[in-house]
């Protein structure tokens, strides 16, 4: 089971409480859910790893990373204005190993909650 710490606010944003469940089915390898949550055209790059193109490549990437299930996830802020978003935190491995991450989201409109481009900087510490 993954334990999940988040930091309080308030509450009242529907994009930042999408990204919270988001992060959470990242942290829980859920590839049904983050499907759902992007549109086909998805890009997502990992910044000094690789760029995958389109809902396939991408769906394709989480199946590999599901088999590593973490611990522990930490969210420190979870920022959203308009068509983006950020998220940063802390992710603990069943291994071991802890991350620290940066995540800024792209959605495809103002108002619907489809992530259409994801920039993430990820740090072993």
């Amino acid at each position: 089971m993954t334990k999940i710490i988040i930091a309080s606010d308030c509450g009242n944003s529907p994009k930042r409480e999408f990204l919270k469940k988001l992060n959470i089915a990242f942290a829980k390898g859920d590839v049904a859910y983050l499907g759902n949550c992007v549109t086909e055209s998805i890009r997502w790059k990992i910044i000094g790893d690789k760029t995958l193109e389109g809902k396939e490549e991408f769906l394709k990437e989480l199946d590999t990373m599901k088999a590593s299930i973490a611990s522990e996830l930490v969210l420190d802020k979870i920022l959203t204005h308009g068509k983006e978003g950020a998220v940063n935190g802390i992710i603990k491995m069943q291994d071991g190993k802890e991350y620290a991450f940066s995540d800024f989201y792209e959605f495809n409109s103002g108002r619907e909650a489809k992530v259409k481009s994801i920039t993430s900087y990820v740090i072993k510490i």
